[in-house]
């Protein structure tokens, strides 16, 4: 039998110890045996293997491969510019490989974040003697002595209870303190056995003794940390994106190289010539600047969500959160406030409020005694600070004292004589208390448990019989406020004698009414799951709380709207099989209730395989191992456990429900940017390729050099693409489904429109340009000239600055890839403008400084030049006009 099912003599000898503990020959035995009372770390992966993997990830393989070659081509034809462009590439390998090294480097320590929830120093007996040691040194068999206030060091049995009750929510997700007793228990799991106490867990009020079974991570709370320390996070969809998109382009890259090698020797170029031919085509086709545009891109949406009140510890997770098509939530703390009020009030045959009763202080007046009742039995701790009433001790008490001080409008202390504890047979407290009215005995539990003793009912009009109709009200009563998810509590009293038979006191009391207690929903939680269901996302509870209270928040805050929503608790989970588990997943309205951390991974798991994208949001330790295992795990910033802080990818500073949504919204605006400026940065790809194609096949000086690509790549293009990257999301992102998982971030449309649409454009301008400035100079085919000479820099120039005035048109194209730009704000976003002042300014450095023809290789062009080309630049702007208007004329 399990050690929760034993009494507590056989569980003391099935752990071999004895009420005055162990010896310290026996402990000395045990701490080698078992190990300190501790988390154990598990191995991770070094920070040297860590930071080796952010420039060896495949993008970055590809540009170590490009730098390679590029030196390789350098080192066969001396003064090519290549090794310049080697360099380059290098250095970005190096800065965004540091970068992502440092936004990652915050790691999970959530060990750390367990040690800090465990006491340092624990009271116990050994040898006959009490002590004060510290938890690491707690064994198995050992009796340790527990009182309110005090967080409990390991895995106990209880021996003794006085009026004992435990915060389990930070382990089994539990929002009301629970009822703890020494005796045998039938339940089958540990966690929910009234005679346990788990690790990590608080003593909200009474005390007791316990003897220790489980240490370290043998405890519940050490099994939570295993599951979290070992659960696995897959790729995000962006990095697998990342991948798919690094192998196209090399793919592609490649099979351009290979294509112009075989063109080149057609043409009889040789093979050196032709080689070094190919390295160029496949260096030119890298797009260098894609991967620190989409890491910066990242890092500049977590400052835009961080002001949403959503902090991200991730970079992947900013996008991943677009994508998602599930949110798993916590119900205590998340979609409520983790506080015990008062909402609900049945005196005198009728349901009230604390609030109405504020407004008529008449009636508390009437219902004096049940309000006495509220405000003295209790077993609370009260002290005045700073004329602040403060209580510690049971949260549902502090809420009937609370409620029953406002409803009086004034405070009333009357001293406590004696008391009759609350057990789990008896199901109710009672105190009694001199007053000037005498002695008062006040009494509050379980209706059903007061009900037997009560032969009176107190009314506005006096006291009269408890008739059977009068049961049957308070009993419909209670059910109603149950179906709400409230807890009933029942109130009774009566006045004592003087020499009163304490056997007999509980006996003849007048029942007073009931109170509903209830943890609030948070206000904003309904709205947010209204915009989940408009933007496709499923909402599923999943908490250890009672399944007619999960239920009855769940309807309350519009996540149930169906008549039989399905409610599975953890005793069911556990009976069904995987494929039936998948296929419950399929109901619309569904909750979990009642499960344990392992489960909740569980349910996370199967989602996954149902290729669901799935956040998962918590507070407590048992939902670390789901935070981490999700593809996004969202924290509580405020209420959240440092375990479940750091095992997550996002926290909510706010605690705000609603904020996810936000930031889901943002989300789905990054995917949508990188797109954006994907084609953007990939556009400028075929006019710097054509240049080499020209070049080698008609036998013309090279129209565009290693530096100015360069200078597009890895300057020029930069800012504007951060700002498409930045990109306000569209006004109905949030009333569309999440994406497909078959949709790609590069796909074929996109890759068409960049490379044989809007690419083949710029290339045009750009060659035009060059032409027309070697034909007004008197340039005759098939001359040769000189790479100092005026003419040439002055051709290459136009070349160049032909591509900057078609990217400046292009980020507008990019900015608003299916509406027309007349129909978008052109205007609302400051980095793009930025960057298209910042493309000028250097465009005109590079064509109009000493130190810019000098490294750059350029010349100042003419103003007919710059007449020449904007017209292009027009005419390209008409035409991707007229591309989305037959577009859209198609797709209606």
């Amino acid at each position: 039998m399990k050690i929760h099912q034993l009494n507590t003599e056989e569980a003391l000898a099935s752990l071999h110890s004895r009420l005055d503990g162990l010896n310290q020959a026996e402990v000395i035995g045990r701490l080698h045996e078992y190990g300190l009372n501790q988390v154990d770390e598990v191995q991770t992966e070094s920070l040297l293997l860590r930071f080796i993997k952010e420039f060896t990830h495949f993008f970055a393989l590809i540009l170590w491969l490009a730098a390679g070659l590029a030196f390789f081509a350098e080192y066969r034809q001396p003064g090519g510019g290549m090794d310049t462009l080697g360099y380059a590439v290098l250095g970005v390998i190096l800065i965004n490989g540091l970068f992502s090294f440092w936004q990652q480097y915050r790691a999970e320590h959530a060990i750390n974040a367990l040690q800090k929830l465990l006491p340092h120093y624990v009271k116990v007996v050994r040898n006959g003697k009490l002590e004060q040691i510290l938890v690491a040194q707690l064994v198995p068999g050992d009796v340790v002595l527990l009182q309110e206030g005090d967080n409990v060091p390991a895995d106990c049995r209880l021996l003794e209870a006085f009026t004992l009750r435990v915060n389990n929510a930070t382990v089994t997700g539990e929002s009301l303190p629970q009822a703890r007793d020494a005796l045998r228990s039938s339940e089958e799991n540990l966690e929910h056995s009234r005679n346990t106490l788990l690790a990590g867990t608080s003593i909200v009020s009474g005390e007791g003794k316990a003897v220790v079974f489980a240490t370290g991570m043998h405890t519940e709370f050490g099994k939570i940390a295993h599951l979290t320390q070992t659960a696995v996070k897959g790729s995000s969809p962006l990095q697998t994106e990342i991948i798919r998109l690094s192998r196209i382009i090399a793919g592609l890259s490649i099979a351009l190289g290979l294509a112009f090698f075989f063109i080149g020797h057609s043409m009889g170029l040789s093979f050196w010539d032709n080689f070094i031919f190919a390295i160029g085509i496949i260096v030119a086709n890298v797009p260098e600047g894609l991967l620190p545009t989409v890491t910066l891109a990242l890092a500049m949406a977590t400052q835009r969500m961080a002001k949403r009140q959503a902090l991200i510890r991730h970079l992947p997770s900013v996008e991943t959160l677009g994508a998602v098509t599930v949110i798993c939530t916590d119900k205590t703390g998340t979609l409520t406030e983790n506080r015990m009020a008062v909402s609900s009030l049945y005196l005198d045959g009728q349901l009230t409020t604390p609030t109405q009763i504020q407004r008529q202080p008449e009636l508390a007046h009437l219902h004096r005694r049940f309000f006495e009742d509220a405000l003295l039995c209790h077993n609370l701790k009260e002290t005045v600070n700073e004329g602040k009433w403060q209580a510690l001790g049971d949260p549902m008490e502090i809420a009937l004292v609370r409620m029953a001080k406002n409803c009086l409008g004034e405070n009333i202390s009357y001293p406590k004589i004696n008391e009759v504890p609350f057990d789990t047979d008896r199901k109710r407290l009672s105190t009694i208390h001199q007053t000037p009215h005498g002695i008062m005995l006040y009494c509050k539990g379980a209706l059903e448990m007061l009900l037997p003793l009560c032969q009176q009912v107190q009314t506005s009009t006096g006291i009269i019989p408890l008739t059977a109709e009068l049961k049957q009200a308070y009993l419909h009563s209670q059910e109603e406020m149950a179906s709400q998810g409230l807890r009933v509590l029942a109130f009774a009293w009566r006045k004592l004698s003087e020499g009163h038979n304490s056997e007999s006191q509980e006996q003849d009391l007048i029942l007073s009414g009931l109170v509903g207690l209830e943890d609030p929903f948070r206000p904003e939680v309904p709205e947010a799951m209204r915009l989940c269901r408009a933007a496709g996302i499923k909402v599923i509870m999943v908490t250890g709380d009672h399944p007619h209270t999960a239920l009855a928040i769940g309807r309350q805050i519009g996540q149930i709207q169906s008549e039989h929503p399905v409610v599975i608790t953890g005793d069911q989970l556990r009976k069904l099989s995987e494929i039936q588990l998948r296929l419950a997943l399929d109901a619309p309205d569904i909750i979990f209730a009642r499960v344990g951390a392992d489960q909740k991974m569980r349910i996370v798991a199967a989602l996954k395989k149902k290729k669901q994208i799935v956040a998962v949001t918590g507070d407590g330790v048992n939902d670390a191992p789901a935070l981490k295992l999700a593809d996004i795990g969202i924290a509580m910033g405020i209420a959240g456990t440092d375990v479940a802080k750091e095992a997550a990818d996002m926290i909510l500073l706010d605690d705000n429900f609603a904020s996810i949504i936000a930031a889901i919204e943002e989300g789905r605006a990054v995917y949508a940017n990188i797109r954006k400026f994907l084609a953007y940065i990939l556009t400028s790809n075929i006019p710097e390729i054509l240049p080499y194609l020209v070049f080698a096949l008609l036998k013309i000086p090279l129209p565009l050099t290693i530096i100015q690509i360069l200078a597009v790549d890895l300057g020029t293009d930069m800012l504007p693409a951060l700002g498409l990257g930045v990109e306000k999301p569209e006004a109905d992102s949030m009333n569309k489904p999440p994406r497909s998982r078959q949709e790609r971030l590069l796909d074929w449309p996109l890759l068409l429109r960049a490379y044989l649409f809007l690419g083949v454009l710029e290339a045009i301008v750009l060659m035009a340009a060059y032409f027309f400035v070697l034909h007004t100079g008197g340039w005759q085919w098939g001359e040769q000239l000189a790479s100092q000479s005026p003419l040439y820099l002055q051709a290459t120039t136009a070349c160049f600055s032909a591509i900057i005035i078609t990217q400046i048109v292009n980020v507008f194209l990019c900015k608003s890839p299916k509406r027309s730009l007349f129909s978008a704000a052109l205007f609302d976003n400051p980095i793009i403008l930025w960057g298209i002042a910042l493309e000028i300014t250097l465009v005109g450095l590079i064509d109009y400084t000493r130190w810019g023809n000098t490294l750059f290789g350029t010349h100042p062009l003419a103003a007919e030049v710059w007449l020449f080309i904007l017209p292009f630049a027009l005419g390209m702007l008409l035409l991707e006009e007229l591309r989305k208007w037959l577009a859209a004329k198609v797709n209606a």
